[in-house]
Parts: C-alpha cells; sequence; structure tokens
C-alpha cells in the first residue's frame, strides 16, 4: 500500500476539524500548529550517521513543517527508543545543541526499550504559533513557483553518506571523492527556514516545505490546488558545491529535483516574492506535472522523488 492509498483509508475515520481533511502536513488547533515526523534508521539515516546529527534532523525536519506554515515553534514531545548507552548519550548532546540553536524547548514525551538489532525508530511532535497559515493548496493560476535557497545539496550529502560508510549505492556519482563537508552537513544537519516562513505567509497563496522531492512535492502542491504546474529544468538553482561535486547538466539537474531531503521552501506567489527565492516555474489551469529545459519540452523521469511504499 503506497502513502497516499493508506491516507484514502484514514480519511473516512472520525476527523478532527484541525486535522484538515489530512491535506497537509500538519494540524490547526486555534492558533496552533502541531506536526509530527518519524526518522527510520536505513530509511531516513544511516546506521553511521553520528547520533547528534540525527538528533538534529529529527527536530529540524519537524520545524521545517512549521516553518511552511509560518509559524513559530513553542516545543516538542519526543517518542525515545532507548537501546545503546553511548548512542543515547550522544543523542540527548545533539539534541540539546539542536534545540538552543534552532530556538525551540522539550516539553516531553515517551521512552521505550529498542529490541536489540532492531533498527531505532524516532518520532518528534513539534507545536508551534501562527495567526494565520497558508496551506499547499491554495495556488492561483498565473501564480509563479518559487522555491528558496539551492536544490539537490541534501540528496548529493547522502550519496556522500554513503560512500563513507562503504555503501556501493554511494557510488553512483563523482567517483574520485568523497565530497565536501558543505554537501554532508546539507543532508545530516538541514536549517529549516523559519524566518522566511514567517514573512511569507502573508504573501503568498500556497507553501511547503521539500522533503521528498522537488518535484514531486510540486505535483502535490498543483493537485492540492486544482491545477497544472510546470517546471523549468535550467532555473532549479544549484550551489556551487553541488556543481562542482556533481554538475549541472540536465542529468545533474535531474537527480537534484528527485533527490529530496532539501528542506527549502516551495511557494506559490505573484512574480515577486517576498523574501530572496528563484522562480522556477508557474501554474496554469488543468492538471498535473510539465517539465521543460528552456524551450524543450521533456519526459517526466519515472521517479519524481521518494515515496512511503508498504
Amino acid at each position: 500500500m503506497t502513502e497516499a492509498e493508506f491516507l484514502d483509508r484514514l480519511r473516512v475515520l472520525p476527523l478532527h476539524p484541525g486535522a484538515q481533511g489530512l491535506a497537509d502536513d500538519v494540524a490547526r488547533l486555534g492558533n496552533y500548529v502541531v506536526t509530527t515526523d518519524t526518522l527510520v534508521e536505513g530509511v531516513h539515516f544511516l546506521a553511521n550517521d553520528p547520533p547528534g546529527d540525527v538528533a538534529w534532523k529529527l527536530l529540524a525536519v519537524n520545524l521545517s513543517d512549521l516553518a511552511a506554515k509560518g509559524a513559530d515553534p513553542v516545543g516538542v514531545l519526543l517518542n525515545y527508543p532507548l537501546g545503546d548507552d553511548d548512542w543515547d548519550r550522544a543523542f540527548v548532546v545533539g539534541l540539546a545543541a539542536a534545540l538552543r540553536q534552532l530556538g525551540c524547548q522539550l516539553l516531553g514525551g515517551d521512552t521505550v526499550s529498542l529490541p536489540a538489532g532492531a533498527s531505532r525508530v524516532l518520532t518528534l511532535t513539534a507545536i508551534g504559533t501562527a495567526p494565520m497559515t497558508v496551506s499547499r493548496g491554495g495556488a492561483r493560476a498565473g501564480d509563479g513557483l518559487f522555491v528558496t535557497g539551492t536544490i539537490g545539496d541534501g540528496g548529493v550529502g547522502l550519496t556522500i553518506a554513503k560512500r563513507l560508510a562503504g555503501d556501493p549505492a554511494g557510488l553512483a556519482i563523482a567517483q574520485g571523492a568523497t565530497g565536501p563537508d558543505a554537501l554532508l552537513g546539507a543532508y545530516r544537519r538541514p536549517l529549516p527556514r523559519l524566518g522566511e516562513g514567517r514573512i511569507l505567509a502573508a504573501h503568498v497563496h500556497a507553501m511547503m516545505d521539500i522533503s521528498d522531492g522537488l518535484l514531486i512535492d510540486a505535483q502535490r502542491m498543483a493537485a492540492a490546488s486544482g491545477l497544472a504546474v510546470t517546471i523549468d529544468l535550467a532555473a532549479i538553482p544549484l550551489s556551487q558545491a553541488y556543481r562542482d561535486y556533481a554538475g549541472e547538466d540536465r542529468a545533474a539537474r535531474l537527480r537534484a529535483a528527485t533527490a529530496g531531503d532539501d528542506y527549502q521552501l516551495l511557494f506559490a506567489a505573484p512574480e515577486t516574492a517576498a523574501v530572496p527565492a528563484s522562480r522556477i516555474g508557474h501554474f496554469t489551469s488543468g492538471s498535473g506535472l510539465v517539465l521543460v529545459d528552456g524551450d524543450e519540452s521533456l519526459a517526466l523521469p519515472t521517479r519524481l522523488g521518494f515515496e512511503h511504499v508498504g
């Protein structure tokens, strides 16, 4: 069962109005915005990723959901499986640093015992406040599609992490080098765009963060808005570190657009943006995703991004 199929089954359950039909990444309770994310070892992080970095990422991906709603973090709840004392201690040290640097506080949570040899499953719930929020489904025909920052750094950072772990899957790009620390850091310690989110919330028609990949998340925004979206591959912003490591040809841009782990903000707005951002496409009447490279139409790749499949 795919994630979308499972969500369809959940939608027939009694839903609180704050669930917003399970059509977004957060729930809304008055002025409170609530979101939760789970990181699974071997799926969302590698077994040899430093525990402090895993703690940072667990917090950051939740705060990124709040950023996409223009919310200010209030606190977080942690569900944690106790297993290895050294790993657990290092995780707590990393979480403390992340909470301080990202401006958040711990409210509580739950602990369980991790069976010997089991993969770690880490869950965090973040609560924020916002006088108003913006959904992913409010784009309008004629809006531009914008993205903050650069795309692809987190995905190629994962490739570098796999190389460091000796995983053959990490050998697909740049055979000669392990890659710069900036790219590895983008994967292990993403920065939630809280400041940009607060500014954008009052100016944009739709917004979400990019977690599963630019193409698949843009397609989700278009579907939620009942529109079609066109993306120009040539306009996708790449960092210099990405260009130096993975290139900037069409294949490199497609890898960046489908990799995920970016945690930038994707938003629909008129032609001007309220924060520094790149215009990468536009919305029109209709449905579906159209991909171009300058003036050339492209076939969609078979994989638009990361999807959970049971």
